[in-house]
């Protein structure tokens, strides 16, 4: 069930304790998954911070929320200024308290890329990257309780250092963030590390994932993808080619740009 949360997000019902909030109307479509438990509510990635997603979160649920971000990159955490309780990953924990590699003019370079129809008040010169302390500092292999509810949190560097995906077992959920998508993967950046990305991939391969929600662009993502990349990546390095600067590979619903 799909339903228009305000003039900026879109509200998509996956399950009865899962929705996720997008942002159709930026280039980027950034998807942020709201899990509701028996005790508290996951809210993975907040978006770009261009309008207030707290709103539509308690749309949603009564419950308390804490946030966490796939990684720190601006269309993730943009939101973060509205959830104080939140949590990052341990390699990236500099990045969220003013140490991120990118100037604000930059950052504000990208968010503006592409036209979008952003809200009529809306001023990209007002626009900053949110900084914060973290209330939890994440590692790998490490368990997010929501009650009934428990997330697996994997370290899966390679489009960031300290980027994270979350598998729910009981779900088959596998909450991909930047690593899996389909579109353009983007692994040039210096804080890239497009080895790392291939390595991450392949521990996704043994899971027993039932559905694939990643953090843009389709939600209707094959569980194929995941071998299909790993396939690419593979390929990719047995010629010497998995190094930034090798350029655009493409491969039907998916490319690599190194």
């Amino acid at each position: 069930m799909t339903y228009k949360g305000s003039d900026w997000f879109t509200i998509e019902k996956i399950d009865d304790n899962t929705h996720v909030i997008s942002e159709y109307k930026h280039w980027e479509e950034t998807h942020c998954y709201l899990l509701e438990g028996s005790d508290r509510c996951l809210l993975i990635d907040t978006g770009l911070g261009v309008e207030n997603i707290q709103e539509q979160v308690k749309k949603l649920t009564d419950k308390p929320v804490v946030a966490v971000a796939t990684h720190v990159h601006y269309d993730h955490i943009g939101g973060h200024k509205y959830f104080p309780d939140f949590y990052v990953h341990e390699d990236e924990t500099d990045w969220i308290n003013g140490g991120f590699p990118l100037t604000i003019e930059q950052v504000r370079g990208f968010l503006m890329e592409k036209p979008c129809d952003f809200p009529a008040d809306f001023n990209v010169n007002d626009y900053y990257l949110f900084e914060g302390n973290p209330s939890r500092v994440l590692k790998d292999n490490d368990i997010i309780d929501l009650g009934d509810r428990k997330l697996h949190v994997l370290h899966t560097p390679g489009h960031s250092p300290g980027h994270m995906c979350f598998f729910e077992e009981a779900t088959g959920y596998l909450f991909t963030g930047d690593l899996i998508y389909l579109g353009e993967l983007f692994a040039f950046f210096p804080s890239t590390d497009p080895l790392a990305y291939m390595k991450s991939i392949k521990r996704l391969l043994p899971l027993p994932m039932k559905r694939i929600l990643p953090a843009h662009h389709s939600l209707d993502v094959p569980l194929s993808i995941i071998s299909d990349m790993d396939k690419a990546f593979t390929d990719l390095y047995d010629v010497g080619k998995l190094k930034h600067g090798s350029g655009v590979f493409t491969y039907g619903n998916f490319g690599i740009h190194l």
